[in-house]
């Protein structure tokens, strides 16, 4: 059991995550957690990430109700879940929910819920989204029913679909072992699947309502909505057969060599005009990490104007490496007119950056399938006006938002001298298993970033788990009491270990992207290695990510080889060269201890089991 220190100590937060209960009925289990089904398997593998029954807000903010009426029961032959809940929305609306989850032995599965309103009630969503899991499943043969009745026989897609891959489902069915077949069924509305990878979820999410529907819409007072999921598991292996155990089913995760190599991408840090004289102050301080590009953020609609540039010519000044400016162009006049004033200030302040990165404003709200794209010039025109103002410096493009939207997007990169998205691991849920799960989907963005892009340069970041824009809604959420909140602007989990070992497994995840830049934070803020005075760190006011941001700026540019893991759902590794010889990376993923077997890629003298505690981040010799 974790105690409140040092939960606070691992997540930044005293608030200690209740365990899920695990339910059994036969070969089926799943994880009962606030209502909600997860980790779904059959036989002891994952066949279904959850079923959850979810309300969200107009800034498609989820709604977390208190359960009332809870009743569990469990049997030789299964299990039964009611429970009852309430959301309280704006202008004392609210919401009554009431569900029933049943599951038995011959691997059958159903789970229903009702919501009803005395007083009308405001949603973007109401009702279930089911999440297939990608590892396993990505590229995978699957049968789709239709509402109209038709049978499409498919795959799940592989690169990640920037539009839903499927519309109008009733059913969608797919393999989880060889023999056993695993139907979805859905009822009470029409559903559509999105590629969750887009966000950097670990799943596909089959949800109700089609996007192209108006939303926020309105549930009329006294009229009940009611819907169903069936899942239903179909045996039809020998009964002879049982599934063989890997090493995955061991208490020691083994690391072995793996194929890929490459070099350790150069590490930057986001600088904004609020936390410009903070990052100046902390860059003089002794043991400032030294990043090899320092990302300058400058958005005039958010009022930053020709003083900015006076803060980031006097960091320049300090910085030995590159630096990039990123604007977040505003689009309002001629465009020659608006690159042309910045540069202005930019010469002004004798401030000359390595690379300019340019984006419309505007194309950081995402436009869902359905709705009208929002008025913007075109990006040639953008870029080209960006290259007319900023002469002789290399010109970027791409999304200062997520991949979403640069999937959605396309931008035309011919003339451009690298592309750059971000990520944000709490778009949709904001729990610590969900969050460290979006390292799952990371491979598969950059992979579809270049097959869309070739082997154009490509950088990531700032990608921090707090978020710092919500394109999906009118704004970040506060987050004054510091929990675990999607789309929340401070996460506390960024003041913890937690930080540090997402840090190491983001860089783990991406390595074979051949990143030229990544950006895990900012320097200072809510969103940086080193926090201010009012921030619950320890003393010294540094977080335990600085310090491996520190490291992996170190390393910058040496050469990096892959480590296999037996179960990297837990443990993910990589090697560099350092500048003292080889060094292994080994990163604990959860919050327990992992006992760690690397014999086989080392010299005796890492001959036993290591033992990494919760979210550890180990670097030895080898």
């Amino acid at each position: 059991m974790t105690d409140a220190a040092t939960a606070f100590a691992l997540t930044g937060t005293r608030q200690i995550e209740p365990a899920p209960r695990l339910l059994k009925a036969g070969k089926l289990t799943a994880q009962l957690s606030g209502g909600n089904l997860r980790m779904i398997a059959y036989d002891g593998v994952e066949v279904l990430r959850a079923i959850s029954y979810l309300v969200r807000d107009r800034d498609w903010g989820t709604y977390d109700p208190a359960l009332s009426n809870v009743e569990i029961t469990e049997t030789a032959d299964g299990f039964t879940v009611s429970y009852s809940a309430r959301c309280d929305g704006p202008d004392e609306t609210v919401l009554d929910i009431s569900a029933m989850i049943e599951g038995s032995a011959d691997g059958r599965l159903t789970f229903n819920g009702e919501a009803r309103s005395t007083t009308g009630f405001e949603t973007n969503r109401c009702g279930f989204c089911i999440l297939h899991p990608i590892v396993g499943v990505a590229g995978t043969p699957v049968t789709v029913e239709h509402v109209d009745g038709q049978i499409q026989a498919t795959d799940m897609p592989d690169l990640i679909e920037p539009w839903q891959p499927f519309k109008d489902m009733s059913a969608i069915t797919h393999t989880a072992l060889p023999g056993v077949a695993v139907e979805c069924r859905m009822e009470g509305d029409t559903f559509e699947m999105e590629d969750q990878r887009n966000w950097s979820d670990a799943s596909y999410k089959t949800y109700v309502r089609p996007l192209a529907l108006p939303w926020p819409y309105r549930i009329p007072a006294n009229e009940p909505v009611s819907q169903q999921i069936t899942l239903v598991i179909k045996d039809a292996r020998p009964a002879s057969v049982h599934r063989a155990k890997s090493t995955t089913d061991k208490a020691v995760i083994r690391l072995t060599p793996g194929e890929a190599s490459g070099t350790m991408p150069a590490i930057g840090l986001l600088i904004t005009p609020e936390e410009a004289k903070a990052s100046l102050a902390t860059m003089q301080q002794p043991g400032a990490p030294k990043a090899q590009d320092l990302l300058f953020h400058f958005d005039p609609l958010a009022g930053h104007g020709a003083d900015a540039f006076q803060d980031f010519a006097a960091i320049t000044a300090l910085h030995d490496g590159t630096t990039t400016l990123e604007i977040a162009v505003p689009c309002q006049r001629l465009l020659d007119v608006e690159m042309q004033e910045i540069a202005g200030w930019m010469q002004a302040a004798n401030l000359r950056p390595d690379a300019i990165m340019v984006c419309p404003s505007v194309d950081r709200q995402s436009t869902p399938p359905g709705s009208k794209w929002p008025d913007c010039p075109p990006l040639e025109d953008v870029y080209a006006a960006a290259a007319n103002a900023f002469p002789g410096i290399r010109l970027g493009g791409g999304m200062l938002s997520y991949f979403t939207e640069l999937n959605r997007k396309r931008v035309p990169a011919e003339n451009l001298a690298f592309v750059s998205h971000c990520t944000n691991p709490i778009v949709h849920a904001a729990d610590d298993v969900s969050v460290m799960q979006t390292l799952e989907a990371l491979p598969f963005i950059t992979r579809s970033v270049r097959a869309i892009y070739g082997n154009k340069p490509y950088r990531i970041g700032p990608s921090t788990i707090p978020m710092r824009q919500n394109p999906y809604g009118s704004r970040t959420m506060d987050n004054p009491d510091g929990g675990r909140i999607p789309m929340a602007n401070r996460d506390p989990r960024h003041n913890g270990q937690f930080a540090a070992a997402f840090a190491a497994g983001y860089v783990a995840s991406v390595l074979d992207a051949g990143l030229e830049t990544l950006t895990l934070s900012a320097l200072t803020g809510p969103f940086g290695l080193h926090a201010g005075e009012n921030e619950p760190v320890p003393a010294g006011g540094n977080r335990p990510l600085h310090a491996i941001v520190k490291a992996l700026a170190d390393l910058a540019g040496r050469p990096w080889y892959a480590v296999a893991s037996s179960d990297p759902a837990k443990v993910l590794a990589f090697a560099v060269e350092g500048q003292t010889g080889p060094a292994l990376w080994v990163v604990n993923l959860t919050a327990e201890d992992q006992n760690i077997d690397a014999v086989a890629l080392s010299e005796p003298s890492v001959s036993t089991p290591l033992s990494l505690p919760p979210y550890g981040v180990l670097g030895l010799h080898i």
